[in-house]
């Protein structure tokens, strides 16, 4: 049996959703965050040593990462389900945007949230000095990088519906969550196609069924 080692409000969310869609039985064995702190508790150790979700075990296997556990599930499962067929275009913009979104789209939507939580952090004397150096990492670094990207996403979803091209496949369950932060994190206005691509993932069967089993979760 698959077991889903589910932090809240986390990425592991994508990886209930993929069960999902390829119809496998699973168990999610839920984990709650620190309330102060917002990092996972360090029962997840005891499964990797890096204590970070998403993270599974099936059978004598444990994979972490959402893009290896993507890999295995569809290597292992899939039959060649959510995947394009080998040696085609569409299959190598599959594994291009399967990295990138964590590779590339993850890192600036990060430092967004680091640097916006810096002056609620710092010490009550120095909350002046560490907002001013926050707000202008964000308006002349981060804010730049992440318009960018997202019309970066814009613009390729111009060429097609989804990401690998015109199937849904697992490229799109990967780079769900950058997108679902960025519409929150940077907002989606005058971006039609990404709003677009968020209401069909967010509107089928299977991400339903995985909110039902997850939870739902803020990614503000």
């Amino acid at each position: 049996m698959i077991v889903v080692h589910h932090l809240n409000n986390s990425r592991s969310q994508r990886v209930l959703w993929l069960l999902e869609e390829l119809g496998l039985p699973y168990e999610v064995k839920r984990y709650q965050r620190n309330a102060k702190t917002m990092l996972a508790p360090p029962e997840l150790k005891a499964i990797h040593p890096l204590g970070k979700s998403p993270v599974i075990t099936d059978g004598g296997q444990t994979v972490a990462e959402t893009g290896a556990i993507i890999e295995y599930l569809l290597e292992t499962y899939g039959q060649g389900r959510l995947i394009p067929a080998a040696g085609t275009p569409e299959r190598l913009r599959f594994t291009y945007w399967l990295h990138y979104a964590e590779g590339s789209a993850m890192s600036p939507l990060l430092l967004k949230l680091v640097f916006a939580n810096l002056p609620k952090r710092a010490p009550f004397l120095l909350k002046g000095l560490v907002g001013s150096v926050a707000a202008k990492a964000q308006s002349s670094f981060i804010d730049p990088q992440l318009k960018t990207h997202v019309d970066y996403w814009e613009a390729e979803l111009g060429k097609a519906d989804w990401f690998a091209g015109s199937e849904f496949s697992a490229a799109d369950v990967q780079m769900s969550f950058p997108v679902e932060v960025a519409a929150v994190r940077v907002g989606f206005k005058g971006r039609p196609k990404l709003q677009a691509f968020l209401e069909r993932i967010q509107a089928r069967p299977a991400y339903q069924r995985a909110l039902e089993r997850g939870g739902l979760y803020k990614l503000g």
